[in-house]
């Protein structure tokens, strides 16, 4: 489905970003990705794509410095000469991200989850006008929809990368395309170690009990970065079981 596709993923190393990256590898694309600090998954997603037989690169880096962002860029094309479909993937929540926390947090959320994001699109976009193609799928959360207010600042940093990614379809306008994924709690990263507590009443608000694969939302990423979604930018999908 994508072969000769290069597919930048952010944060490849867990969770929805892992999962994502190895699902594109297995429809025969190449596959950069990013990671921060998780060296260990890291190489277990390279190992991973390799042995599917196609091409990857990992890249550490911060994007929330806008030079480490533009480094995941150029590298990229280095390795690959082009860059097809952006997966901006990178985010989360912090401790004190209550409605009465502190700035520090909730400037920190900001930076990791919205602006890492426009970051990272900025330069990727310059290459996309260049090459008159690209596709962006940006992860966005339930909270960015509905708001929370004991992670205040995530759920508005999630609602704007929601708005963000509507800008950049009209930019993207008519060669390429943007859309968005709002995922309601996934069995991966935050889920996996929350306290038990929280994590009961978190499933009773899900439709079937349960938390959702991280296969599930690849599986819609890959759809709206195929032809079979030529038609389809400025789009938000929210995924709750």
């Amino acid at each position: 489905m994508f072969k000769n596709k290069i597919v930048l993923v952010t944060g490849g190393s867990n969770g929805i970003g892992k999962t994502t990256a190895i699902m594109f590898a297995q429809n025969n694309a190449d596959i950069a990705f990013t990671y921060k600090n998780n060296k260990k998954g890291a190489e277990e997603t390279i190992k991973e794509i390799k042995k599917l037989g196609q091409n990857v690169i990992a890249i550490k880096a911060n994007l929330t410095k806008e030079k480490e962002a533009k480094k995941i860029i150029d590298l990229t094309i280095k390795k690959f000469g082009k860059i097809d479909i952006l997966i901006n993937n990178v985010g989360g929540s912090f401790d004190d991200d209550d409605w009465n926390g502190n700035s520090k947090t909730w400037k920190k959320t900001f930076d990791l989850n919205l602006f890492s994001m426009m970051n990272v699109s900025k330069y990727a976009i310059k290459l996309f006008q260049k090459q008159q193609s690209g596709i962006i799928v940006n992860i966005s959360s339930r909270f960015g929809l509905n708001g929370q207010y004991d992670v205040i600042s995530y759920s508005a940093a999630k609602a704007g990368v929601i708005n963000t990614t509507q800008s950049y379809a009209k930019l993207l306008s008519p060669y390429g395309r943007a859309n968005s994924i709002c995922p309601s709690a996934v069995n991966a990263g935050y889920w996996l170690r929350a306290p038990k507590e929280e994590l009961e009443e978190t499933l009773k608000t899900m439709p079937n009990n349960k938390l959702i694969k991280p296969e599930i939302i690849a599986q819609k990423i890959l759809f709206l970065a195929s032809d079979d979604a030529k038609n389809i930018s400025g789009q938000n999908f929210a995924i709750n079981n």
